[in-house]
């Protein structure tokens, strides 16, 4: 994309990049994904609607088309979602945990009532109390629990190894 300093925060990815997606969802951008979407002709959906938010894609030609129709958008140049993400970083994307957004529909997340913690525990044979250990978030479309278990680990782990690499390649 050229031009500087406009602060990147709203996103429309390609079907190529579901992860980037769930990932920059996870870090708070509001990320529209159109797999999401149940349109005939995507690459037609990509370039007309959404226009107010910035196109990812790895499909060179839809972003030469998107650049010529004056639409905001971003080549990715790798397939590994590490990758991606360094770019990302590179473009002042924060990539960090932020959980305001759902990683799997892109909603505003919030705290769970005690009723809909408890009914989403037992529905996912889920025997510990998780309001007892960790701070919960409440997808209401979804209707998903996220906490801060061995999978924000995993995900803590990831983010601090795509950091390292990035230092060492300075």
């Amino acid at each position: 994309m050229k031009g500087g300093g406009e602060k990147l925060n709203k996103f429309i990815v390609d079907r190529m990049l579901g992860k980037l997606a769930t990932w920059l969802r996870i870090s708070g951008y509001d990320t529209l994904y159109v797999g999401d979407f149940n349109v005939e002709d995507e690459d037609k959906f990509l370039l007309e609607e959404h226009r107010d938010r910035v196109l990812l894609t790895r499909d060179k030609q839809l972003y030469e088309a998107s650049v010529k129709s004056g639409r905001k958008a971003i080549l990715i140049t790798s397939d590994s979602v590490e990758e991606q993400l360094k770019q990302m970083k590179k473009l002042g994307v924060e990539i960090k945990i932020v959980m305001d957004r759902c990683s799997v529909c892109n909603s505003l997340l919030r705290k769970p009532s005690d009723e809909e913690a408890l009914r989403v525990m037992k529905r996912e044979g889920i025997s510990e109390d998780l309001r007892k250990k960790y701070e919960l978030w409440y997808c209401e479309k979804c209707d998903k629990l996220y906490w801060m278990g061995s999978h924000w680990r995993n995900m803590v782990k990831f983010l601090k190894k795509i950091e390292d690499d990035n230092s060492v390649s300075r």
